[in-house]
């Protein structure tokens, strides 16, 4: 099993799959998944000659389950370290939700040469939560509501997310995929209670406004239309307009876990961003 550990003693779980001297693509997943939900994206990349990296975010699936570093300039932190360690360059970094924050901040801050291109699907910059300077975000209650469910019966409420919206299973005339419902569980449970309890306020309270407005490589923004877990116009409609280089795609109907319902129209786009840069 590949790890790498931090400065502060943390184990870090990676994949890396492919040529060493590839053109390098990074995934980085959603609270409170790993690594594990970009199989899909990680085969299709692979078998078209790439090297595919993603790692479980710390206190996140096999990783050390951490009390402690569970905010953004860590993970950046520690995303920074995979890069150096591996010595990836050039490489494409492609973030789905939390994870779209977590690229966000380290392609800010970055080592010259390191990155060259973002890719953030569903991603929670610039920021979530609602305040005085972000009315239209999303009320605090709803995130209390969070904490309050993962400490009442962590394990109920991690089938009630995948079996409602964050795939959209709650929409009338939507199938429902029973794998991908049991596969998030299998994952959030594989993670740490007070982790995931500490990221949800990572997630939802980080402002990226100045890493956003930071990023100078390209950068592709995918977000279904009907996400009801990172709403766009709270999310990507105000983060495109803080990006000096971007691109977006919007997909009709889809839900906040596209790239897992679709993942033949979301690799196709991917891979199109990725050979035009």
């Amino acid at each position: 099993m590949a790890t790498i550990t931090a400065g502060d003693g943390t184990t870090i779980f990676y994949k890396d799959w492919g040529p060493e001297d590839a053109q390098p693509v990074m995934f980085h997943h959603g609270w409170p998944l790993s690594a594990d939900d970009w199989d899909s994206q990680m085969l299709f990349f692979l078998s078209h000659g790439y090297r595919v990296i993603a790692h479980d975010r710390r206190g996140h699936g096999r990783s050390d389950q951490t009390d402690a570093g569970n905010d953004m300039d860590t993970y950046a932190s520690d995303v920074a370290l995979i890069a150096q360690t591996l010595d990836l360059r050039h490489a494409i970094h492609i973030g789905h939700s939390t994870g779209g924050g977590e690229v966000a901040r380290y392609a800010a801050r970055a080592e010259p040469g390191r990155i060259g291109g973002a890719v953030l699907i569903g991603a929670v910059p610039p920021v979530m939560v609602q305040s005085s300077t972000n009315p239209g975000g999303i009320p605090m209650k709803v995130f209390d509501e969070f904490r309050a469910a993962l400490s009442r019966n962590r394990a109920q409420f991690y089938l009630d997310v995948p079996s409602g919206p964050f795939y959209g299973f709650n929409r009338d005339g939507v199938e429902v995929n029973q794998g991908l419902i049991d596969n998030w569980w299998r994952q959030a449970m594989s993670g740490g209670a007070k982790a995931h309890f500490d990221c949800i306020a990572a997630f939802s309270e980080t402002d990226f406004t100045e890493d956003l407005k930071a990023i100078s490589v390209p950068v592709l923004f995918l977000h279904g239309e009907d996400d009801q877990i990172v709403p766009f116009e709270n999310s990507t409609k105000k983060a495109i307009k803080l990006v000096r280089n971007t691109t977006l795609k919007t997909y009709p109907g889809l839900s906040h876990g596209l790239f897992a319902t679709h993942p033949e129209l979301v690799n196709a786009d991917l891979l199109a961003f990725i050979r035009d840069l």
